[in-house]
């Protein structure tokens, strides 16, 4: 009975880690089903499940817990809408001159304009996304 009590208390302390998101009491659930394990292979005293509990929450709230929280929060930066348009190809479609013009960018038909002022690009050639400024993308050869 005693290690049903432990896996209830695993289960609840896990569901209530849903809505915390700090991983401690996913640690203190590790510990409550270690004891359950502890009860069900051996039935020893019920101080015995308490320092079972105790001691491996503690060693899971010690050693893993900062590593899983090292890693939920360390992402990727991944580039995503304008960001990511720097460094692509991009064909023209009508003539880009130092003010003016229009280039096709990853499917999407974008107004540009060169980077130096003296580059001119005609209809159908590919230039290199330099940056965007604005709604404008600043092109360059390629």
């Amino acid at each position: 009975m005693a290690a049903l009590v432990w896996v209830v208390l695993g289960i609840v302390l896990v569901i209530a880690e849903m809505f915390g998101g700090e991983l401690v009491l996913l640690m203190l659930a590790g510990g409550a089903f270690a004891a359950a394990g502890v009860e069900v292979a051996v039935d020893p005293p019920l101080w015995v499940d308490f320092a079972v509990f105790s001691a491996v929450s503690i060693l899971l709230l010690g050693a893993v817990r900062p590593i899983a929280k090292r890693h939920l929060q360390t992402r990727p930066r991944v580039l995503t809408n304008v960001e990511a348009l720097p460094g692509r190809q991009a064909m023209v479609l009508e003539q880009v001159d130092e003010r003016d013009g229009r280039v096709k960018i990853a499917g999407e038909i974008w107004s540009a304009r060169t980077s130096h002022p003296a580059d001119v690009f005609e209809v159908g050639a590919s230039v290199l996304v330099v940056e965007i400024d604005g709604a404008t993308a600043v092109v360059a050869r390629s």
